[in-house]
């Protein structure tokens, strides 16, 4: 299936420009040219909705949507499931912007600086999850990078038993980096007491966002604002260095890498560029990573990340905007100077149709409403589930084995923490909910209402006005839901550590189970 469109190519450098920051960067290389494409293309049809079996709660309105009136009445302090269920979880204070998890255990981000106001256990915490039913708190990791908020950093690379984060105290940090043998889960080990985490040795980069080349060997740091992105070389984690350097665009987020190191999809503003990073994956003196192609579209922004998968042995990519309304997009990549857009997934409340009942049912919910954060599918070759948090629509599951046939097939919207702000202080939520406006819905509403498909008269209804102070209606949930067999392992910034679980009726593990977001 191939998704119409309008693209437009134009010239541009194949190479990020390198930039010297006390690091060794490559000479500058003859310079080829890489093309820009522009996807015009509004998709205008959400995937079916999930059959909710028994035992389930289901949304009261449209798909994804937690209605104004349920958050008024107090409805959705119970919650939302479709075909999945709470085993069990640790709130705490909050779970941060994401939690990652390896073997039997799982580690919550720390915000900053609610994070700090814990004093009995500031900093990651470290959950042994044997018993799903009853998570409890082995440790906490309290580092520099740890301390000062771990934004999109805290990542895990199951090939060598690594975790690993950067200091991000308010979306944008640099100088502390810290990786930790989890052998033990359960209790990681330090590897690098010197540079990145000793307070006098601070290494240059520019974080938000950061995670692993799939050999471990590399800890790649991307930032927002400007598009800065940083090479680490963990082969010896005691010594981390940077090898590479250089700015791609005006902004940067998130990425997926290839399962052989060799390619980045990077997300930048509006869309993704693809970027050549062979010879850092090699591991050259000198490495210069050219661009291949850049990808930008009008359909959502602020792309997220992006997971390399094949079907069939071709490959493909699932790409995530966290803003806009755009949702996931499924890019063919057999030739990535030339992708094309073959299928979107989107739910209900997205709909360009429905962009001002999107705004009426989110106002007071802060900044975010609804739209997915990160995604993993349950194996890269062949995948037959996909994952998500999907901010205040909770985690959302979905059938991918077809391309041209996927379908919801369960959802875990956890019950909202209606009024609880002031307790939970590693809740980005409930720091961000100074601001009660969904500032992020108004681009797409604008354009909905210019091109006449949508009635904005529609987005008044009973929590107009809410600009200040949100109640925490409805969670977000940013955390990549990771497959633990027929399980979903997870965290949303109010409820914290979740363990869920996925009817059979519904999913069945595959045997070759192997959960990735492509970091």
């Amino acid at each position: 299936m191939r998704i119409a469109r309008m693209r437009r190519g134009v010239a541009t450098s194949a190479l990020a420009v390198s930039v010297v920051l006390g690091v060794a960067t490559s000479p500058a290389p003859a310079v080829a040219s890489a093309e820009t494409f522009f996807f015009n293309d509004v998709g205008s049809t959400a995937v079916p909705r999930a059959d909710c079996g028994p035992g389930s709660l289901p949304e009261t309105g449209m798909q994804g949507d937690v209605p104004a009136e349920d958050r008024n009445s107090g409805r959705s302090t119970q919650g939302y499931r479709c075909n999945m269920s709470l085993i069990g979880g640790l709130q705490d204070r909050g779970g941060g912007l994401l939690s990652v998890t390896y073997d039997h255990c799982s580690y919550t981000s720390t915000f900053f600086p609610g994070n700090l106001l814990d004093s009995d256990t500031p900093g990651v915490q470290v959950l042994d999850v044997s018993n799903p039913a009853q998570p409890v708190l082995s440790t906490t990791l309290n580092e520099p990078a740890m301390l000062g908020g771990t934004w999109e950093s805290l990542k895990v690379n199951k090939a060598r038993k690594l975790l690993a984060a950067t200091a991000v105290p308010a979306a944008l940090g640099t100088g502390y980096f810290s990786v930790y043998d989890i052998s033990d889960c359960a209790h990681p080990r330090l590897l690098n007491r010197g540079a990145g985490t000793d307070v006098t040795m601070p290494l240059p980069f520019i974080s938000h966002e950061g995670g692993f080349s799939p050999d471990g060997n590399t800890y790649w740091v991307s930032g927002p604002a400007p598009g800065f992105l940083t090479a680490i070389d963990i082969r010896n984690p005691a010594e981390p260095r940077i090898t590479w350097q250089g700015l791609h665009g005006l902004g940067g987020h998130g990425f997926g890498i290839t399962p052989d190191g060799n390619r980045m999809y990077l997300s930048n503003l509006g869309g993704i560029t693809v970027l050549d990073i062979s010879a850092v994956q090699r591991g050259d003196p000198y490495p210069t990573v050219p661009q291949l192609a850049t990808y930008l579209w009008t359909d959502g922004f602020f792309n997220q990340h992006s997971i390399p998968v094949t079907y069939g042995g071709k490959p493909y990519i699932f790409t995530v905007d966290e803003t806009g309304g755009g949702g996931i997009k499924v890019f063919d990549v057999a030739d990535p100077a030339h992708a094309d857009i073959v299928q979107k997934i989107k739910l209900e409340i997205q709909l360009h149709a429905n962009t001002a009942a999107n705004l009426r049912s989110s106002q007071g919910g802060s900044v975010f409403s609804y739209d997915p954060h990160y995604c993993v599918v349950d194996r890269p070759t062949d995948p037959t589930a996909l994952a998500c948090s999907w901010e205040s629509s909770g985690i959302r599951v979905f059938d991918i084995r077809d391309l041209d046939g996927i379908r919801e097939i369960a959802y875990y919207n956890p019950p909202a923490q209606t009024g609880k702000n002031l307790q939970l202080t590693n809740s980005p939520h409930a720091l961000s909910s100074l601001i009660g406006v969904s500032l992020f819905d108004f681009v797409p509403l604008a354009r909905a209402a210019f091109e006449g498909k949508t009635d904005p008269r529609v987005a008044f209804g009973p929590r107009t006005g809410m600009v200040a102070f949100g109640d925490l209606s409805a969670d977000w949930c940013f955390s990549p839901p990771e497959f633990h067999g027929n399980q979903i392992w997870t965290s949303c910034s109010d409820n914290g550590f979740m363990a869920l679980q996925l009817d059979d009726s519904v999913y069945e593990a595959p045997t070759n189970q192997a959960s990735t977001y492509g970091q």
